[in-house]
């Protein structure tokens, strides 16, 4: 009886009872025609559901002892070849743990990566749209009150917005990261908090109406010490007493990829931590990065339609302030307003890449299945000999083959749980704050890790099985020996696995080729900015309770202060520090004599900053002056265009002393800089102006400081100075505008190391692969060298024999993996910067690696060929 037969059996088994139905009724038929009694023959052959349960008990029995026997035999002949076991056992322990680590990581970060949050299926993204544009934006409070009162096919609309609070640590401070929500935040989520309550109804209303806060189970367990009556306690944030109303459950993170929120409060406290800047009832101010949750059953597209209609009607209805402006929906996965989005072009690649290792992984355990078969087929030969089915040799060798798997599938759960928090140890802070990028180990990791292991063991068992099994029984008899059929096939076999190892292999080396000399382009590359000899940290004035007034006393004398220190070339203030994790200021503008699309609004993003800005960052002003002291509020508002705005909106025409409108402001355009980089080195070239620090004047800044010391040295003597001024200020985190450029690099630097380690581990399984072909061939075909050897052949002939072969198989695999290159290397456009994805140095060094490696592979079959004795070979 077939496996298939008795798996059928067991669960099937309305099939079996009517066989044994029909076969008792023939039974008791004969009896009856043979003259017994029909009473009398039913008590002699007993009950119809006696014979039921014994038949279908004996086949179940048989049908697992048959099994229990496979395994046993199965993990016997394991143990007699540890050498084999250990080598097949790694090489899939690392296919399948890349894989399930990866998983984990799409898991955790991009399907459901928040933490106990209910139905994440049906949670999705929003932002705003702009038309005419490719860029998103955020939406306001009234906009967000909008579209939760008109729109139907929703659940729930949650406000969302990350922010943070300083939080002094001995003479720096450090940020903690929050979030300003809606009321109906936790409720929404699903989240219950272990202590205390979320938010109620209203408490998202009002000029910092409601200082009530959330905190986080982690901030309750450090700072805290665990109090069980802290509810009702007080903890500043943002420099003003909050009552804590409540504690998040352990686990639960907050709503922004990457980050571990310390608290939440509600969207009324806006005010106290966005600088003393009212906007909840400003439809202009965009900050707001939301979800929605969908009612069941409703698509995305009937979301979209209904949304996008809302949008409309309110662009309508709020010309001045929403005109060209839309809404969008994402699915988490795609979430454009946290790490989310930006890790999406890179798991997808890191997908495509251990799916690749494992390809790699189960050829070479094929290879060593073949290899390891062809010494075994002696003990095939007998086993047929004394009436095993060929079938049963299938089925037993792929027992083999699951136990082995089953093995590597353990290992690789074991290794993904290693490599759950790699994403994070590859990705430096941000604003200070350690990202948390941890993957899931679910349900469904788990899953796929089960049907990895299934699909791995027919991948690598299922030909080689087969192929084991095609014995020419009656020539294997009669030359005494355990040849099989077909044994050109066989080489054939074995010589294509190795062929896929190597082009796969290529294709990862070129790949990680490319996006080394992208790294090491972004490296060189210029911001438009200094990196190496600017610092930067930053000062948070509105968290220690300072006025506006006394607030800018305290940056002009800390500025004169700086600025005598010794080895200190220059300093300036500015609201936002260029690659940094928080958003420019982005304001409706208007420009005389630029005629702007009636259905779309002008906008561009600007950036507050002081005197000696550009000298001090050494950006080029080209035309005009920079800010000075003297542009203060008594004076008139002025501003700097970058020389892409210039181009774009003044065609040509000198802007110096126009007029450019700001939210309905009008200023004075001073001077022209040379355009930088703002967000990332990869973004394209944008608008993007200034305005004086001093004429829109925030009491946290950003300082920035030229000077040649390292941050280590400078530190202490930035505390001291601060602390001069005021003892219960302190710097945040000081470091140099390099490594704040280097933050922004993570999805590179996060590919390049994935596809250099498995690229790396991809060659050494296809050199091992290699050599296992050239070993066995070199084994199986020694006569033929002796007798070569015999007849005249020098040692050098026989060598090149060896090594032709595997340079036959290496050149093919390159062409091959060079093709497939030369396609599949555009998917990396997103992340390579200044190289192109069919760089001729990343071809030539995938080239040169594969070759080399490939010479160490045959090296030692060639070995044993110089030492072959031809007298001992023949007469074996």
């Amino acid at each position: 009886m077939s496996i298939w037969t008795r798996v059928t059996n067991v669960f099937r088994s309305g099939h079996t009872i009517d066989d044994i139905d029909e076969e008792l009724a023939s039974h008791l038929d004969d009896a009856v025609a043979s003259g017994r009694d029909a009473a009398e023959a039913r008590r002699a052959f007993g009950s119809s559901l006696h014979h039921r349960e014994d038949s279908l008990d004996a086949r179940l029995m048989v049908w697992l002892a048959d099994i229990a026997k496979d395994l046993r035999f199965g993990v016997r002949m394991l143990r007699r070849s540890p050498g084999f076991t250990i080598l097949a056992v790694a090489s899939l322990t690392l296919g399948i743990g890349a894989n399930a680590a990866v998983f984990s990581w799409i898991e955790g970060i991009l399907l459901r990566p928040f933490p106990l949050v209910a139905h994440q299926e049906r949670l999705l993204a929003v932002t705003g749209t702009m038309r005419g544009t490719a860029e998103r934006d955020d939406v306001s409070w009234p906009d967000f009150l909008d579209l939760q009162q008109r729109c139907t096919l929703f659940d729930a609309f949650i406000a969302d917005k990350i922010t943070g609070t300083t939080l002094s640590v001995g003479d720096r401070s450090e940020r903690a990261p929050g979030s300003m929500v809606s009321a109906n935040y936790f409720d929404a989520l699903g989240v219950r908090p272990v202590l205390g309550r979320g938010f109620e109804p209203g408490e998202d209303v009002g000029r910092n109406a409601h200082a009530v806060a959330v905190i986080s189970h982690q901030m309750w367990r450090n700072r805290f010490h665990g109090d069980p009556g802290i509810i009702g306690k007080t903890q500043v944030l943002s420099g003003l007493p909050h009552t804590i109303v409540g504690v998040a459950p352990e686990g639960f993170r907050g709503t922004f990829v990457g980050y571990a929120f310390q608290f939440w409060v509600p969207a009324s406290m806006q005010t106290q931590f966005d600088g003393g800047v009212y906007t909840l009832e400003d439809r202009r101010a965009r900050w707001i990065e939301g979800f929605v949750r969908l009612k069941p059953g409703v698509t995305l597209a009937e979301a979209q339609a209904e949304i996008s209609a809302v949008a409309a009607r309110l662009e309508a209805e709020h010309p001045d302030t929403n005109r060209g402006r839309g809404i969008r929906l994402f699915p988490l996965w795609q979430t454009p307003f946290n790490n989310a989005g930006a890790l999406l072009p890179t798991l997808g690649i890191s997908l495509v890449v251990v799916s690749a290792v494992l390809l790699i992984a189960c050829a070479n355990v094929g290879n060593l299945l073949l290899v390891r078969a062809f010494a075994r087929q002696q003990e095939m030969t007998i086993r047929l000999a004394v009436g095993a089915g060929r079938g049963r040799l299938v089925k037993q060798l792929l027992t083999e083959g699951l136990i082995l798997s089953a093995i590597a599938a353990a290992g690789g759960l074991v290794v993904a749980g290693w490599l759950r928090d790699a994403l994070a140890l590859l990705v430096p802070p941000r604003g200070g704050v350690v990202l948390q990028l941890p993957g899931d180990l679910d349900w469904r990791v788990l899953a796929l890790s089960a049907g990895l292991c299934v699909v791995s063991t027919l991948l690598f068992g299922l030909a080689p099985a087969i192929i084991t099994s095609q014995i020419d029984l009656a020539g294997s008899l009669r030359s005494g020996s355990g040849a099989m059929v077909g044994a050109h096939g066989r080489s054939w076999i074995r010589s294509g696995l190795v062929l896929a190892q190597i082009s796969l292999s290529f294709v990862l080396l070129v790949g990680a080729a490319l996006l080394l000399r992208s790294v090491q382009e972004i490296r060189m590359a210029s911001p438009g900015f200094l990196t190496h000899e600017v610092l930067t940290t930053y000062v948070d004035l509105f968290t220690a309770g300072y006025e506006p007034g006394r607030a800018r006393i305290f940056q002009d004398e800390l500025v004169d202060r700086l600025v005598r220190v010794g080895g200190v070339e220059s300093v300036a203030l500015s609201r936002m520090t260029p690659f940094s994790y928080r958003s420019y200021s982005s304001a409706t503008i208007a420009v005389d004599g630029y005629e702007v699309p009636p259905d779309q609004q002008l906008t561009a993003e600007y950036n507050e900053v002081g005197p000696d800005y550009f000298a001090t960052l050494g950006i080029p002003i080209v035309a005009g002056r920079e800010f000075t002291r003297a542009d203060d509020p008594a004076a008139a508002l002025v501003a700097i265009v970058d020389d892409t705005m210039a181009a774009a909106f003044w065609r040509g025409a000198d802007p110096i002393g126009t007029r450019l409108q700001v939210n309905g402001r009008a200023m004075r355009v001073v001077g022209v800089a040379k355009a930088a980089k703002y967000r990332n080195l990869l973004e394209t070239p944008r608008p993007f102006f200034y305005v004086a620090q001093r004429q829109n004047f925030s009491p946290t800044a950003a300082i920035h400081v030229r000077t040649r010391q390292p941050p280590a040295a400078l530190a202490p003597r930035l505390a001291r100075e601060i602390h001069a001024l005021d003892g219960n200020v302190s710097p945040g985190e000081l470091i140099t505008m390099r490594e704040q450029v280097d933050r922004t690099t993570a999805s590179q630097r996060i590919a390049v190391t994935i596809l250099g380690v498995f690229g790396v581990l991809a060659l050494v399984l296809a050199a091992i692969g290699l050599y296992g072909v050239m070993a066995a061939t070199v084994s199986q075909n020694t006569r033929e060298l002796a007798l070569r050897m015999a007849l005249g052949a020098g040692t050098a002939d026989l060598v090149r024999i060896v090594v032709s072969k595997g340079a036959a198989l290496t050149a093919g695999g390159m062409a091959i993996g060079a093709a497939a290159a030369f396609e599949l290397t555009r998917l990396l456009g997103y992340l390579l910067y200044k190289v192109s994805p069919r760089d001729p140095g990343a071809f030539g060094a995938a080239f040169a690696v594969i070759a080399l490696a490939s010479c160490v592979a045959c090296i030692v079959p060639a070995w044993r060929v110089m030492r072959t004795d031809p007298l001992l070979a023949l007469r074996s």
